[in-house]
């Protein structure tokens, strides 16, 4: 079935479709090595202690006033490209604020980098030769005159946004004690076309937005790719040969594997923390039951049988449990069960229907869409129910995922369609899990569907 015609399947099967996708639906790599720069360049500046958790500055702190940096032009195309991507990184994150200024030669001279307010500063040099590139960096506290980090990286001349990527998670790092999540990328849904008869193409881009490309032709329609968590592998639902079921790919190799050789349609993919595992829906009927697939053996197991729909499984980050999306009590709501299946207990009472439950990497959240009159809410919640939060509302919000430090959930946006599909778009956007500094990603027209790899991806 090609993308924009109608699948050959059930009214039973469709059914249990339409209820998992709801409105939203039917309506490069390279190498990088690092060195260190062990020598401060002045007895006057000495390094600070190494530990990440000497960081003064909180997350918490940093949303009510972001930190001033500057980050100044490291020289040269390549250095004016590593800055632009660092400052970008630091100033979309919404904790940071960059501030412009001159490259400093030898020691810094503090005291013009405090007058500009600044808190922190970067220097260095990005040289290019022999089809390489080497970024010399330094990360100084304005403050105290003292070098926090310094580091050299050495790649392809083509991996400066990587290098880039790689220096912001470093600050992140350094000025707030946690892991950053700039070097990863988003695998999402590529759409075109009339809004009745849109063609989707598996896609990935860069979590800035760069890096754009497609991994499907747009034969077929393709909806929910998931990352492995520790390989390069995206599992996806496509309609290839007139037949809805899940998909393994790997991303190093372009192949594509069907996963599950199931009597029913196959559908909404997790991996398990260890990448050994998919757990997915498999239509039954009227209803849906989840399963898990192993990668090795191809060996299934059947998780659930309540005769409702079941589905949108999603593991804790231990492997412990699985979040899932249920109408077994009339309504689809939200339930916790053991990883092998069983003990399920519902944890969502709000307003409204609940669905698309994603685990934050940090185990302390559960990110979840909730339909009530007519409009959708992106939240969050405890694994235990409790804390329920909504952060931001729309015709369509949904698909969310969180980025590897669980700080920040991508999405997808969708507006209401006019006569004709008129007025209709689809993007994908990010905002930090207290509901603080929503964006828009760009990418290749409009887009759903956003999965944030791990780091490093």
């Amino acid at each position: 079935m090609r993308s924009s015609e109608l699948p050959l399947i059930s009214d039973a099967e469709a059914s249990v479709l339409a209820t998992y996708f709801g409105r939203r639906a039917l309506l490069g790599t390279g190498c990088v090595a690092a060195g260190v720069l062990t020598m401060p360049l002045s007895a006057l500046a000495q390094a600070a202690p190494g530990a990440s958790g000497d960081a003064e500055i909180t997350v918490d702190q940093a949303r009510t006033a972001p930190i001033p940096i500057v980050i100044p032009v490291l020289g040269g195309d390549a250095g004016q490209l590593v800055s632009s991507v660092i400052s970008g990184d630091l100033g979309n994150c919404g904790l940071f604020s960059p501030i412009n200024g001159a490259l400093p030669v030898g020691v810094p001279d503090f005291g013009t980098y405090k007058s500009l307010g600044a808190r922190a500063l970067v220097s260095g040099t990005a040289t290019t030769g022999g089809g390489g590139l080497r970024v010399e960096f330094r990360l100084w506290d304005v403050l105290t005159g003292q070098q926090i980090q310094g580091t050299a990286y050495t790649a392809g001349a083509g991996d400066a946004r990587k290098i880039a990527h790689i220096i912001a998670d470093v600050i992140y790092e350094r000025l707030l004690g946690e892991k950053g999540y700039f070097n990863s990328r988003i695998a999402y849904i590529a759409r075109s076309g009339p809004r009745a008869h849109q063609i989707t193409r598996l896609a990935i881009m860069d979590q800035d937005g760069a890096n754009s490309h497609y991994l499907s032709g747009g034969q077929w329609l393709t909806l929910t790719p998931r990352f492995s968590p520790v390989s390069e592998q995206l599992a996806f639902m496509s309609y290839a040969n007139n037949r809805p079921r899940v998909y393994v790919l790997n991303l190093a190799t372009g192949r594509q594997q069907l996963l599950g050789d199931f009597d029913g349609i196959s559908f909404a993919p997790r991996f398990a923390p260890d990448g050994r595992t998919v757990v997915m829906s498999v239509t039954r009927g009227g209803g849906s039951d989840i399963y898990t697939v192993d990668l090795a053996s191809r060996a299934k197991r059947q998780l659930t049988s309540s005769g409702a729909i079941d589905t949108s499984p999603c593991y804790s980050p231990d492997g412990s449990q699985i979040v899932f999306n249920s109408d077994r009590g009339g309504t689809p709501q939200l339930y916790i069960m053991s990883a092998g299946g069983g003990g399920a207990k519902r944890i969502s009472y709000g307003n409204g229907t609940y669905g698309s439950p994603v685990w934050s990497p940090r185990g302390d959240l559960i990110a979840f869409t909730r339909i009530a009159n007519g409009s959708f809410s992106l939240g969050v919640m405890a694994p235990d129910g409790t804390g329920e939060r909504i952060l931001t509302q729309g015709f369509t919000v949904d698909t969310p995922t969180f980025c590897p430090n669980g700080r920040v959930l991508a999405f997808c946006r969708q507006t209401a369609a006019g006569s004709g599909g008129a007025g209709f778009s689809s993007s994908i956007g990010t905002i930090d899990i207290t509901g603080f500094h929503e964006r828009s990603i760009p990418a290749v027209g409009m887009s759903s569907d956003p999965a944030w790899s791990p780091l490093n991806g």
